[in-house]
């Protein structure tokens, strides 16, 4: 074979990277956008939790804005689960059988934990004090979230087989600090975020009777959001600067996944393949995210130009990739759902 001059090979060295640029971009992952609407008689919706059979949950306004129902989107279709009597519901988590978890006021206007079962939502009861929220369910139908003790503190607790049980802290004894589990896996490994009793809070992982801290990215603070059935856990963790990142704890070692957003930002969600949704600050409003394969990216660049969508944050993630959150469609709050092209 001839050797190439000095310009056959500079035509030579183009050629290659034109056709290795072209080859990045055809595979960069871009989404299609759904409206999740607001069929409910309202102004506004949002999602907060997709199963791997698309079915969704969250919020929607079911009379102008003075009403919020639970509701479950599957089949393109929103449908009402309404509240436990009061004027407020959110659908926090969705498993693979449709059950819904969440809260709701009740008529006397108490926060109450639920779990749904055939569209019907119930009660399913607190620590002694109360109230009680809900943040998580997974296949098993066992559920996470925070509740008020006879003595008034904030404990998190897992729902299982009818019993609420009390997860305890990682020290903390003070009424006014929130203690929370977020998130639930398939073994029943939760996590969620616990103060000590210096008034410090962190991530953990609950497993068998048993709260591991899972520390920080340098800084003073963490706190913990979503499990997958790896036992990899997301949320945000503060640096030694005093910024707060969205993280990946996989392996025993906490990863910075929100470095290139700013300053801060958190992980809602997570799926089984490691992939990290959430939001981050932007400009005046905030934008949704995507962290998968080793990069973070902002999700309204994923989507078509001139959709009329501004993607303010992404909540779940399921095992198809696809996200659900809430952004404003031609300026309007709504629920939206992408799916990978």
């Amino acid at each position: 074979m001839k050797a190439l001059n000095s310009a056959g090979r500079a035509r030579f060295l183009m050629i290659i990277l034109i056709a290795l640029t072209m080859s990045s971009l055809s595979f960069a992952q871009t989404y299609t956008v759904t409206d999740l609407g607001d069929s409910l008689g309202g102004n506004s919706s949002g999602a907060r939790a997709v199963n791997a059979s698309a079915q969704i949950t969250g919020y929607a306004y079911a009379s102008g804005n003075n009403v919020s129902d639970v509701f479950l989107y599957s089949n393109a279709t929103m449908r009402s689960l309404g509240t436990l009597g009061g004027t407020t519901g959110i659908g926090n988590g969705i498993n693979i059988s449709g059950q819904v978890a969440g809260y709701s006021t009740d008529s006397g206007g108490n926060y109450r934990a639920f779990l749904s079962n055939s569209g019907h939502l119930t009660n399913i009861g607190d620590l002694g004090g109360n109230m009680a929220v809900a943040y998580g369910v997974n296949d098993l139908g066992q559920v996470v979230g925070s509740a008020v003790t006879s003595n008034g503190e904030n404990h998190p607790f897992l729902y299982s087989n009818g019993h609420m049980t009390d997860l305890g802290t990682l020290g903390s004894h003070n009424n006014n600090w929130w203690n929370v589990a977020t998130g639930v896996n398939n073994a029943g490994r939760v996590t969620g975020t616990s103060y000590d009793a210096n008034g410090n809070f962190f991530a953990f992982i609950w497993a068998n009777g048993q709260m591991k801290k899972l520390g920080t990215l340098g800084g003073s603070w963490s706190q913990g959001y979503a499990i997958n059935n790896k036992g990899q856990v997301t949320g945000n963790a503060y640096l030694a600067n005093g910024a707060s990142h969205a993280f990946l704890y996989t392996a025993g070692k906490m990863k910075d996944v929100g470095a290139v957003l700013g300053y801060i930002s958190w992980g809602f969600g997570i799926n089984d393949a490691g992939a990290v949704v959430g939001m981050f600050p932007f400009k005046t409003t905030y934008h949704a995210f995507v962290y998968t394969n080793g990069k973070t990216t902002d999700l309204n660049k994923l989507i078509p130009a001139g959709s009329g969508w501004m993607l303010t944050a992404a909540y779940g993630i399921n095992t198809s990739g696809q996200i659900v959150g809430e952004g404003t469609h031609n300026g309007q709050q709504h629920g939206f759902l992408l799916t990978p092209q």
